[in-house]
C-alpha cells in the first residue's frame, strides 16, 4: 500500500487542511484512504493535531464533495466537505473546500455547518454563480444521503476495518 497526500485549498489557493493516509482502494464510489489511531493532520500552518481515532475518507471522481468516517467512539460519525471535485495524481489529491459541511452524529443527528463562513467567503472570494449553486444542491443533497444512501451507510466500514 502507498501513502497519498491529501490537500485541502482554500478558494484563493491558501492551504487548509493537510495530512498523509494510506490508500486503500477504489469503488464505484471513489478513492478510499485511510489514517490509524496517532496519525496526524494540520491546518495550513498551525500546530499538528494528533487524531484519537482511526478514520477513513473518501475521495469521489468528478463529484462536489468529500466525506470523512470516524471510527467509534468519536461522536461525529461522518464529516462531509462541500469541495470542488478532486483532482487526482498519482501520490496527492487536491481539492479546493467551499466550507460547507454536513456533519452526522453518531445518535443520526445530521446538519449543516459553517453556513456563515460560505456566505462570507462568497463575497471575500468572488466565487462564480455556478460553484455557489453546485455547492449549495450537493450540501442539500448530502443532508438526505449521509442517513439513507451508501457508502453512508456500511460501505465505508469495510475500509474502516483495514485501518484498525
Amino acid at each position: 500500500m502507498r501513502d497519498v497526500r491529501v490537500v485541502y485549498r482554500k478558494f484563493d489557493e491558501k492551504l487548509h487542511w493537510h495530512q498523509w493516509m494510506r490508500f486503500l482502494g477504489e469503488d464505484e464510489y471513489g478513492v478510499w484512504l485511510g489514517a490509524a489511531a496517532g496519525s496526524v493532520s494540520q491546518r495550513g500552518d498551525e500546530p499538528v493535531v494528533t487524531q484519537e481515532q482511526a478514520h477513513v475518507q473518501l475521495f469521489p471522481r468528478g463529484k462536489w464533495f468529500t466525506a470523512l468516517f470516524n471510527d467509534e467512539p468519536r461522536y461525529t460519525e461522518i464529516y462531509a466537505d462541500i469541495t470542488t471535485p478532486v483532482e487526482f495524481s498519482d501520490d496527492v489529491v487536491t481539492m479546493i473546500d467551499l466550507d460547507l459541511d454536513v456533519i452526522k452524529r453518531r445518535d443520526g443527528n445530521v446538519f449543516i455547518d459553517d453556513e456563515d463562513e460560505f456566505a462570507e467567503h462568497q463575497v471575500q472570494y468572488g466565487y462564480p454563480a455556478d460553484v455557489i449553486a453546485t455547492a449549495r444542491e450537493t450540501c442539500d443533497w448530502l443532508v438526505e444521503a449521509v442517513s439513507t444512501d451508501e457508502p453512508f451507510l456500511t460501505v465505508y466500514k469495510t475500509y474502516l476495518d483495514k485501518v484498525r
